[in-house]
């Protein structure tokens, strides 16, 4: 799919900033844009048309915007929509439900044009299956790990989406190990923060307890301490990927771990 052909739905309080990111939606050569002024008006919309893509402001007339999301999952006919969020809220704590979410992109106000035209080509490939897969992605097999039914279906549509096809999950990481266990992988996708034992913990029990050197473990992580981090890679993870993570730059991460192996 090309960023041309993707439809969108603006939800934002203001008429002025519709008209502004309206615009430079367009300049970055996006076709069809509709705005809306509240989440009950999107959501009212989407059962006439559904977008590509909804990219909203963090804070609504009627609603938040991880509540607009959560009412987007809830429908399984709007569960494979992209969500992007648009806002000058930094605070981590607020942030974190959406980066859970599976949301594919989150631009600060003012954002600047190279961050929207990245995050719109990696909506556009994210919605097409067929754009740019490695054909050694095509025989893997991931264990995708994340305490949070939303982040594991997207990470799995994500994975889809680069051409990986044989994608199983696991709730937390002591799923994870007997899983990885019982059954050979090539890939290992975990997220760090989950109850029972951690993505830490799983990463440090398939290397030691298993001795496992050679798998390739991909975190996946809105964790901002540089410490914590740190004892992550010592751990042995082979890669460190943010939520929300570009689409490009996730196939550049699998590309490089996977070719070290």
């Amino acid at each position: 799919m090309k960023v041309e052909e993707l439809s969108i739905l603006l939800v934002e309080p203001s008429p002025t900033q519709i008209k502004l990111i309206q615009r430079h939606l367009t300049e970055a050569g996006v076709g069809h844009v509709e705005g809306v002024h509240s989440g009950e008006e999107a959501l009212a919309s989407m059962t006439d048309y559904v977008p590509d893509l909804v990219v909203s402001a963090m804070y609504l007339p009627d609603m938040t915007a991880p509540e607009l999301v959560a009412a987007l999952r809830r429908n399984p006919g709007w569960a494979g929509v992209g969500f992007m969020l648009v806002s000058s809220e930094t605070d981590i704590h607020t942030l974190e439900p959406l980066r859970q979410a599976g949301i594919l992109a989150i631009l600060p106000k003012p954002f600047d044009h190279e961050h929207l035209r990245r995050a719109l080509r990696s909506t556009a490939d994210y919605l097409d299956p067929a754009a740019a897969v490695p054909v050694a992605f095509q025989d893997l097999r991931v264990l995708v790990v994340d305490d949070s039914t939303t982040s594991r279906k997207h990470m799995a549509r994500t994975l889809n989406a680069l051409g990986i096809d044989h994608v199983l999950t696991a709730e937390d990481g002591m799923e994870a190990v007997d899983l990885v266990e019982r059954h050979l992988f090539d890939l290992v996708v975990t997220d760090l923060h989950m109850p029972e034992l951690d993505g830490q913990g799983l990463v440090e029990h398939i290397r030691r307890r298993m001795g496992n050197a050679s798998m390739p473990i991909l975190m996946v992580t809105s964790e901002q301490s540089q410490a914590r981090l740190a004892s992550v890679e010592q751990a042995g993870v082979s890669a460190i990927c943010d939520k929300p993570f570009d689409l490009h730059h996730l196939r550049e991460i699998l590309c490089r771990v996977l070719d070290e192996r």
